[in-house]
């Protein structure tokens, strides 16, 4: 786990600016880094470097930049290759000189060529420098659990693991980075910046499980996809277990290949335990097959409506975990508030980043690695809004009649809110996503960018699934996941230099939910059916049989209280035409009124607060870069 940075171009980076740019990102690897600039063809110039936190082979052997032992390529890798064991066996005939996966890559590279990404199982994000083809690739895993930004003019490019690096390389080459308005009007709504986009101009998000070759002939950029979701879940579909049994057997051997996978590290190793389904499983199943009490962490909530702490320490006793739980209060929370711009560099208003942040913080006090349960809800069907999906594919018919009642006799807009929500879901490329045209229309004119990026996602129908919940789950691995979920706990962990490891996103185990029968993910009205019944084998049922609390900032109260006077300032409408993003009078307006009158639109279903802490997130990250 670390942190990469490099670039390819002709203009002159020296090497000491290019360690000023890793550095920036020291706490992905403050226990070593390494720099090195190589003269290529053509006039470009390759660098190359790496922060390190060392979790494999401590030695000396695993810095990077590595170079293989030909000295044709180099590599700068941040992640972890969980079956390089396997691959070292399949490649004895290298001279390895180090016991880490990242070497390991290297021999791969040399034998199969850049095709070396299909064998590999892991999380990770590396660039790869070719010397003899004159080619650098730029590799990220198949979920997206890594982070691996570029930048691309036409005269070089610019790569890293956070957006940082990029900016002090564009300052050191003379190129402004400029707010890309396009996307301003999707990350109100959503809360997050969707790959490939960024919220800069000619910077990119590499697509989760994708390849990006530049060529330093030119310079020129060519992009492919290596594993590609949909056409994997389609490839992959029927073709597991179709007995329920065989089925969970299968699914528990591959999750614990996957746990056990992961929790080989030369340093301390733990597990986020929260006392759900997904966390308490993965933690049991790491104590099944260690030899000691596996070291377990929790945050705990001093409000009782969201606190889960008391039931992720009857988990820890029930299966004999040594486990660790702080409670924190509302400042605790508050004080990391500003801290947000730091770590997630650029706008990203998932509150519960604040949560992660903290129970990182807790964990790193012990261990280097700690395992997680994301992924269950994504590809075994946990989320409420999968029920609310079910109802809507259900009731679609009747939608459709009521829309067409409702416009001949111009009533639509006085149908219940559900009716009304059920009615206008006419889009066929976005069915399961419940469009709020209020909210959008909100998001525009704040915006104020008519050629923005839909604020939803148009393109369900190219999944080609008839099941509306395999049809959002899709989406939601493709969107949600990769650019909320885990970008939200890799920042928060890195945050710490703590390592967050998710076995649940094993590629084995996403490809074998793909295989077997929906109805052993989602039976009858139960949500991950399947995890719920492994994880019973572990844990009694009815220690974990309850409704899920969930983590909840207290952002309507924060916004009209404590950090009323902040979002005042960064709304005031001379502020904003300063600034010129936003409509200034419109903006100003909205929250104000918001401001003034409380979250306005609870009555009718809306949450405006959740777009006024966008704004303010956005804000506070364009005060301290730009």
């Amino acid at each position: 786990m670390c942190g990469i940075c490099g670039f390819i171009t002709k203009k002159s980076i020296r090497l000491e600016q290019l360690k000023a740019m890793n550095d920036t990102m020291y706490h992905r690897g403050p226990d070593d880094s390494g720099e090195e600039i190589y003269q290529a063809k053509n006039g470009y110039f390759v660098g190359m470097a790496q922060r390190r936190l060392a979790i494999m082979d401590l030695s000396p052997l695993g810095h990077q930049p590595m170079e293989s032992a030909d000295k044709r390529v180099i590599i700068v890798f941040n992640g972890e290759i969980y079956n390089y064991e396997e691959l070292r066996q399949e490649l004895s005939d290298y001279p390895f000189r180090s016991s880490c996966d990242t070497e390991v890559i290297l021999a791969a590279y040399l034998k199969w060529g850049i095709k070396c990404v299909d064998r590999l199982n892991g999380m990770f994000a590396f660039a790869i420098y070719d010397k003899e083809e004159q080619t650098v690739y730029l590799v990220r895993d198949r979920i997206g659990k890594k982070p691996l930004y570029y930048w691309h003019n036409g005269d070089g490019i610019v790569f890293a693991s956070e957006l940082k690096p990029i900016m002090k390389a564009l300052e050191y080459i003379g190129c402004p980075y400029v707010v890309n308005r396009k996307i301003l009007s999707r990350y109100l709504y959503q809360k997050y910046i969707t790959a490939p986009q960024t919220v800069f101009e000619n910077i990119y998000k590499t697509e989760s499980g994708a390849v990006v070759k530049v060529t330093l002939g030119d310079a020129s950029v060519k992009s492919w996809k290596y594993w590609d979701l949909n056409g994997t879940y389609h490839n992959k579909k029927g073709r597991g277990p179709q007995n329920f049994d065989e089925a969970k057997a299968e699914l528990k051997n591959i999750l614990t290949k996957a746990v056990k996978e992961r929790m080989t590290a030369d340093v301390p190793v733990g597990t986020f335990l929260s006392g759900g389904y997904d966390s308490s499983l993965v933690t049991a199943i790491a104590q099944s097959i260690s030899n000691e009490p596996v070291k377990t962490y929790c945050i705990g909530f001093d409000d009782i409506r969201y606190n889960e702490a008391q039931y992720a320490k009857e988990v820890s006793k029930q299966i004999g975990t040594a486990h660790t739980e702080m409670y924190i209060n509302e400042n605790d929370m508050l004080k990391l508030v500003e801290s947000i711009p730091q770590y997630y560099d650029e706008p990203f208003a998932d509150s519960s980043q604040i949560a992660t942040m903290l129970v990182s913080q807790l964990a790193r006090k012990e261990v280097t690695v700690a395992l997680s349960g994301d992924g269950g809800d994504e590809l075994f069907c946990g989320y409420n809004i999968y029920k609310r999906v079910e109802q809507a594919q259900k009731l679609d018919m009747i939608g459709a009649a009521a829309y067409t009642v409702g416009k001949i006799l111009k009533i639509g807009k006085y149908y219940p809110f559900k009716m009304r929500v059920i009615s206008e879901n006419r889009n066929k490329a976005a069915k399961t996503q419940f469009i709020s045209g209020n909210y959008i229309s909100i998001a525009k004119a704040i915006a104020d960018m008519p050629d923005s990026y839909m604020c939803f996602y148009d393109w369900e129908s190219k999944y080609n699934e008839a099941n509306w919940q395999e049809r959002r789950m899709l989406l939601d691995m493709e969107t949600y996941l990769p650019n909320d979920i885990l970008c939200k706990v890799d920042r928060a962990s890195m945050k710490y230099s703590l390592e967050a490891r998710c076995p649940i996103l094993d590629t084995n185990v996403v490809e074998f939910a793909f295989s077997i029968p929906h109805e052993f993910k989602y039976k009858r009205g139960v949500k991950k059916h399947i995890l719920k019944e492994l994880a019973y084998e572990y844990i009694p049922r009815q220690l974990l049989d309850r409704p899920k609390t969930g983590f909840s900032v207290p952002i309507d109260k924060w916004l009209r209280g404590t950090l009323k006077s902040m979002l005042l300032d960064y709304t005031d409408k001379n502020y904003l035409e300063r600034q010129g993003l936003f409509n200034a009078r419109y903006t100003s307006d909205f929250v104000r009124d918001y401001v003034k009158n409380g979250d306005a639109g609870s009555g009718s279903g809306e949450n405006y607060s959740g777009i006024v802490w966008a704004i303010l997130v956005f804000q506070q990250w364009y005060n301290k870069y730009m």
